[in-house]
């Protein structure tokens, strides 16, 4: 007679879920964490990159929105 799934599962052998956590805390203890100074030097990195962007997509969209303004004015007023 074959067996069912259920009865195929052997006693010892773990739930996937509990396997699946236990395996992931081996993995994180594995990880070299950055100490607090880089944690902040990264941020300010970060930050900054970020800051510059938004200027830079600012001033552009700035400009663009200005010179299709000037066009679409001097389309309609002709």
């Amino acid at each position: 007679m074959a067996k069912s799934k259920s009865e195929k599962k052997t006693v010892g052998q773990p739930n996937a879920v509990a396997r699946y956590f236990r395996e992931t805390r081996g993995e994180l203890r594995k990880v070299t964490w950055p100490t607090r100074r880089e944690s902040w030097r990264l941020t300010g990195i970060v930050l900054a990159v970020t800051i510059a962007t938004a200027a830079f997509l600012w001033f552009f969209d700035t400009i663009f929105g200005g010179s299709l303004q000037f066009l679409i004015e001097k389309m309609i007023g002709l």
